[in-house]
């Protein structure tokens, strides 16, 4: 007998090879990294977008460093951002960036608790719930 014929025809699973269905702690783990990957890349996409409009938008116009002027109340609320975003304000464009990098650990936390619901571990559930109660009291408030 020869070596090829106690080989096995299949390729041994590697680490980021998921053939079979199951929803493991690395299944978990990849796609939670993907998305914090896509947020962020997605979040500065949309901030590098909103920059070079808003420098195009103000090329010429003088700056002055003695006084301290804030953003816009129109920015800090969401429902008239939305207003500012169809009309592409691009200061509205950046604010919308930031939004979705705030926005993506937000995601991972829902993620995770959907994720350990799936794997049926209540701890981590309950944990996640937590975090996620903090992050979003400490949005709002």
């Amino acid at each position: 007998m020869t070596l090829k014929d106690t080989t096995s025809a299949t390729p041994l699973p590697g680490p980021g090879d998921h053939s079979d269905d199951r929803f493991d702690d690395r299944r978990m783990e990849t796609i939670m990294g993907r998305l914090l990957q896509a947020g962020v890349l997605l979040a500065s996409t949309v901030v590098l977008l909103g920059g070079v409009l808003y420098l195009k938008a103000h090329a010429g116009t003088p700056v002055n460093y003695r006084t301290f002027t804030g953003e816009a109340a129109n920015l800090r609320y969401p429902a008239r951002l939305l207003s500012l975003l169809k009309t592409g304000e691009p200061a509205a464009i950046v604010q919308l960036g930031i939004l979705l990098l705030i926005a993506t650990p937000v995601a991972r936390v829902v993620f995770a608790v959907i994720g350990f619901a799936i794997e049926r571990d209540r701890l981590y559930v309950v944990i996640s719930l937590i975090v996620l109660a903090v992050l979003t009291f400490s949005l709002l408030h």
